[in-house]
């Protein structure tokens, strides 16, 4: 049985789609690209497919992960075409690997975010990322099914940092990112005539987990910030979080690493022959 990991996105309008929408959508695409699934046993077989730190409902990502079982081998890149080509445009598969290291859900333990503050002056939201880094604890409560629950939303957050939107798309054209990858709203969905603060998070996957909702409300409770609009929010990554870094690597990269490395047999095969 072979595996194949999967990234994916979520641009423009797909962003309101729900978990549920995409596995209904993807489970539909298997079918139209005529993918080889493997079933899982019992009364009601349904494709092994296994979603990995989903994005909330409303937000864009360019970072979404999933693994698929084949029965049949196959080249993970035309896989990923032919999948790419049965979803809607915004729903789209960037980036395939088979997967030959164990543990992608353990490599997803930090995610990176983009929230753009429409009608919010730059300014004053610098003033209050300052106030949420200078807290010790910043106490926010979020509804759950059993009621309110009040937590601590400040360790787990590694960075947060305050730039407006022309910074922000001069340094995405410097790095090489398209405007696909800057944020996930679509040209016409960006107030031009407002200011607009960008904010950039770097979130620990914790429990409980903290949302950039989260994070929003913590500005509100300790610097008063309240946007006149909801916010746009988009993951830009998600990955293994390195320490000495401070940076989200990519979680397919050991699957990479793994198939180009040479076996044991390779080198000596290679090794010239005696005298």
């Amino acid at each position: 049985m072979q595996r194949i990991r999967l990234r994916y996105t979520k641009r423009g309008r797909l962003r309101f789609t729900s978990h549920r929408d995409f596995q209904r959508a993807f489970e539909r695409a298997l079918r139209r690209a005529e993918v080889p699934m493997a079933y899982s046993a019992g009364f009601t077989p349904h494709p092994k497919v296994s979603y990995a730190n989903a994005a909330p409902t409303g937000t864009g990502s360019e970072a979404e992960y999933l693994e698929i079982a084949l029965t049949e081998a196959r080249d993970p890149e035309q896989l990923r075409a032919l999948l790419d080509e049965s979803l809607p445009t915004g729903l789209d598969i960037v980036d395939a690997v088979e997967a030959r290291v164990s543990g992608l859900a353990d490599r997803l333990t930090a995610s990176v975010w983009e929230l753009r503050l429409d009608g919010v002056d730059p300014a004053d939201a610098a003033r209050a990322v300052a106030a949420f880094d200078a807290a010790e604890s910043v106490e926010v409560q979020r509804m759950t099914k059993n009621g309110v629950r009040t937590f601590d939303a400040r360790p787990a957050v590694v960075e947060l940092e305050s730039t407006d939107a022309t910074d922000a798309k001069e340094a995405a054209a410097a790095s090489g990112a398209s405007d696909t990858t800057e944020t996930h709203s679509s040209q016409a969905d960006r107030p031009t005539d407002q200011p607009c603060a960008i904010l950039r998070l770097v979130v620990r996957h914790v429990t409980p987990a903290v949302r950039p909702d989260d994070v929003l409300s913590g500005l509100r409770a300790v610097a008063d910030l309240a946007p006149p609009v909801p916010a746009a929010v988009t993951r830009l990554a998600q990955g293994l979080f390195d320490e000495e870094t401070g940076t989200v690597t990519d979680p397919l990269a050991p699957d990479r690493e793994a198939a180009t490395a040479p076996t044991e047999a390779e080198p000596a095969a290679a090794a010239p022959a005696p005298a």
